[in-house]
């Protein structure tokens, strides 16, 4: 049996969650940005065909979602943060990424979270491409967290030199996520795990 985080349990099989209808994908107008503080205060793109082009990784990882449910050995598949980052470098001052799905949706983490190894821009799902209800084309997955931080049809990342709270963070989520210490609502927030309500 897997160590699993607090209040949480072991589910294999789970419905996809998410808010908002699932989005179509058309090949020929999708880009991944890069904007907001970066080094040379220029934005970056790529076209899809461009980003299947970038270096690929691999990561197994525990995913928990808030609703109290653990999705052990997910094996994802993409672009790490990383090499992200190395290819569109922040600015010095950048201390937050804003990551930007389809309709709007968006979830802010810290950049050392961004940065963990961990952390895949994530094209395929244990060996095959993701389903539409689970991302497809492209979602992220930072595995420490809940989540709703791994936000699914990724489209922008915003690099921020301050925080800023995401869709779910102005509606009553927790800023940091961190399913270690159970931090699922902004109730449980301690002074300075994010911006004013």
């Amino acid at each position: 049996m897997p160590r699993l985080p607090p209040g949480q349990a072991a589910r294999y099989e789970h419905k996809a969650l998410h808010y908002g209808p699932v989005p179509a994908f058309r090949p020929e107008r999708w880009d991944l940005r890069v904007v907001g503080a970066t080094e040379d205060l220029g934005s970056y793109r790529w076209t899809h065909e461009e980003f299947q082009e970038l270096p690929r990784t691999e990561s197994v990882s525990d995913f928990h979602c808030v609703m109290r449910f653990s999705v052990p050995r997910v094996r994802w598949s993409g672009v790490s943060a990383l090499d992200l980052v190395a290819l569109a470098p922040p600015s010095p001052e950048a201390t937050h990424v804003m990551v930007w799905g389809e309709y709007g949706y968006s979830a802010n983490l810290r950049m050392s979270d961004f940065l963990d190894p961990s952390v895949v821009l994530a094209t395929h799902r244990d060996g095959l491409p993701l389903t539409p209800e689970h991302g497809h084309p492209l979602r992220l997955v930072v595995p420490h967290l809940y989540g709703w931080k791994s936000v699914k049809w990724l489209r922008m990342v915003e690099y921020m030199t301050a925080d800023r709270r995401g869709f779910w963070e102005e509606r009553g989520y927790h800023n940091r996520a961190d399913p270690w210490l159970e931090q699922r609502f902004s109730a449980q927030e301690e002074p300075g795990d994010g911006p004013a309500l």
